[in-house]
């Protein structure tokens, strides 16, 4: 049985910690590692990563980073805790994942299933188990190794399955249940781009200690990943929700039942509400362009306009962001849980979920503010579908709505509530172990947000990975088809409970309505008007260089409805301030229409996508 070795402290904090001390006896007992090298993690401060009782099956934690140096393998556990592997084989080192090494994490809904121990393998250990430190092209274009590859045929001679996706970045290999019992161990490839650097930075070339830290902050904070950050944000719903519960029946016996309040199986949506290319809409010509009346275009906003003759006067341009935009709009969003029902000139009810033919050409508002109906910020032009919370707002503005289609979903709830709070949980954890916390009034928000990345640049990996989350978790829940499927033709994820474009068009609604809702309230308290729009940011043209000098603040307190500085989900942040010559010089090398909020943190039109 391998050793194990306590690091000193790291993330784990002093619970993590302490309960590493016993297991390094446990281990140890008997026996003598001969003296090696070792680089052990740096001491680190305590934090809440590992703050609740340890279940003593997972005793490790929910992941294990493995390294391979001097003909030594070595993994690294969440609190600083170090094993020695013994696995000689890679079918060997899947049963060591799922005996001796302890690891896995608690489900988190009674109904659920214990997360799979996840097993990072850095290069160096990709080669000591025969894998490739890196894929070829043809390999990285397949998302996997060959069927003929020596590993592969290992994992299949020792009775080890794979999914569909293959031996690749991200590989699930297991076992039938048996007895009720998984036998299923997530693999995680860092050096075969298992770790997109556009939601995890730089973390995979982190030595293997930090990378276990950065790893198990986020699994014991949001859950142990399983893919993607969209991967792992769809797999929070249902591990949030499950599907079925265990019923006691008259008899005395136990069946798998529907969950309430759970998506329970694969419904069709309704044919507005799907993406080009689905079954549902095999009969439309091939080239067919369908019209606002014909699909649902629930999209963030993506608007800009001319600055008029007094913003350019102003020295500034300030742009804000809203924390978490999606997630919040998320929370308290009742969705459809079931299939959709036809309805022909029904009454609006802005309490049931669904899509609504309505026409809202009629609706006029200030052209200095997008309309709130559509994502290029362009009114109405006639009849369009339309997600419930979009329809709502238009109602709420005092205009009447009167839709001739819907579909709606008479079987709804919060679907999204817990998901929300356990990702908004998640995100103010980090942040205040950045240093930023809702105690901190505006300028001392401000200033923290300056430097917060600095403070410990392994927790803004994490950081950044739980915004991708709920990003791509939205994302998700519309998957398009993948290379080698022909318009028409079912996709895999079609088969999904989570397959729900609907929920994705309500999320992203709302946040939009949000948007324009204290966009309005702005301009109403202050005369102010937004000069361009990006999803979750918008840009003002601004006397003084900061959000301070933009938002009104009455007796110490800002404006009701509207944007609020701070920490949490809705609130903002700084997003970048330019100057007014800035925009006018790139609007006119790159035309009026350049949608400058792209633009304003980095101040270069060719920067990366910098997101949130």
């Amino acid at each position: 049985m391998g050793a194990a070795r306590a690091a000193p402290l790291s993330s784990a904090g002093p619970a993590a910690a302490a309960a590493t001390r016993p297991s390094a006896a446990r281990h140890g007992a008997g026996r003598t590692p001969a003296p090696r090298p070792r680089t052990a993690a740096r001491p680190r401060r305590t934090e809440s990563a590992r703050s609740e009782p340890v279940d003593p099956r997972f005793a490790h934690g929910p992941l294990a980073v493995v390294d391979a140096a001097e003909g030594e393998v070595t993994a690294y556990c969440v609190g600083g805790l170090v094993l020695d592997v013994s696995a000689r084989s890679l079918p060997a080192l899947v049963e060591w994942a799922l005996g001796e090494a302890r690891l896995g994490q608690a489900r988190l809904h009674r109904s659920g299933k214990d997360a799979d121990p996840l097993v990072v393998l850095t290069a160096a250990a990709c080669e000591r188990y025969g894998l490739p430190a890196r894929l070829t092209d043809e390999e990285r274009l397949a998302g996997r190794l060959p069927e003929s590859h020596r590993a592969v045929r290992q994992l299949k001679k020792a009775d080890w399955m794979l999914t569909r996706r293959g031996l690749g970045p991200w590989a699930r290999i297991y076992r039938p249940a048996q007895g009720g019992r998984r036998a299923c161990v997530q693999l995680c490839v860092p050096s075969w781009h298992a770790l997109d650097t556009r939601h995890w930075g730089e973390a995979a070339t982190l030595p293997p200690a930090d990378l276990a830290r950065v790893l198990g902050t986020y699994a014991a904070r949001v859950l142990t990943p399983r893919g993607s950050t969209a991967v792992t944000g769809l797999e929070l719903m249902t591990a949030l929700h499950p599907p079925t519960r265990a019923v006691k029946q008259d008899d005395g016996q136990w069946v798998s039942a529907p969950n309430p309040g759970a998506l329970t199986e694969a419904v069709d949506c309704a044919p507005c509400e799907a993406p080009d290319g689905h079954p549902l809409l095999a009969h439309l010509p091939r080239f067919h362009q369908r019209t606002p009346a014909e699909v649902l275009r629930e999209e963030a906003y993506d608007w800009a306009r001319p600055l008029t003759d007094e913003e350019c006067m102003r020295p500034y341009l300030v742009g804000i962001d809203v924390n978490m935009a999606f997630a919040a709009a998320a929370n308290r969003t009742v969705v459809g849980l079931g299939a959709p029902v036809h309805l022909h000139n029904p009454a609006f009810d802005p309490s049931l979920p669904g899509s609504w033919l309505v026409d809202l050409s009629h609706v006029r508002l200030d052209p200095r503010l997008p309309s709130p109906f559509t994502p290029d910020g362009e009114p109405p032009e006639g009849p369009a579908w339309y997600a419930t919370p979009t329809v709502a707002y238009a109602l709420e503005l005092g205009h009447e709505v009167c839709p001739s289609e819907a579909y709606v979903r008479p079987e709804h709830g919060p679907y999204l509530d817990a998901w929300y709070t356990r990702l908004r949980d998640a995100y103010i954890a980090t942040m205040a172990d950045l240093g930023v916390t809702s105690a901190l009034a505006p300028e001392e928000f401000l200033a923290a947000m300056e430097t917060h990345k600095d403070r410990d640049p392994e927790l803004a990996l994490v950081l950044a990975a739980i915004k991708a989350t709920v990003k791509g978790g939205i994302g998700k829940l519309r998957e398009r088809a993948r290379s080698g499927w022909r318009p028409g033709e079912r996709w895999p994820a079609l088969d999904r409970p989570t397959w729900r474009p609907d929920i994705r068009a309500a999320v992203i609604s709302k946040a939009r309505t949000n948007m324009h809702r204290k966009m309005l309230a702005v301009a109403r308290a202050t005369g102010r008007y937004p000069v361009a729009v990006l999803s979750d940011c918008a840009v003002y043209a601004c006397d003084g260089p900061t959000p301070l000098d933009l938002l009104p603040y009455r007796d110490g307190k800002p404006l009701p409805g509207g944007f609020r500085i701070g920490v949490s989900p809705g609130m903002v942040k700084h997003e970048g301030t330019q100057s007014v010559l800035w925009a006018e010089g790139l609007r006119e090398e790159h035309g009026d229409g350049l949608n400058l909020a792209r633009y304003i943190k980095s101040g270069r039109i060719n920067a990366p996508d910098e997101g949130e």
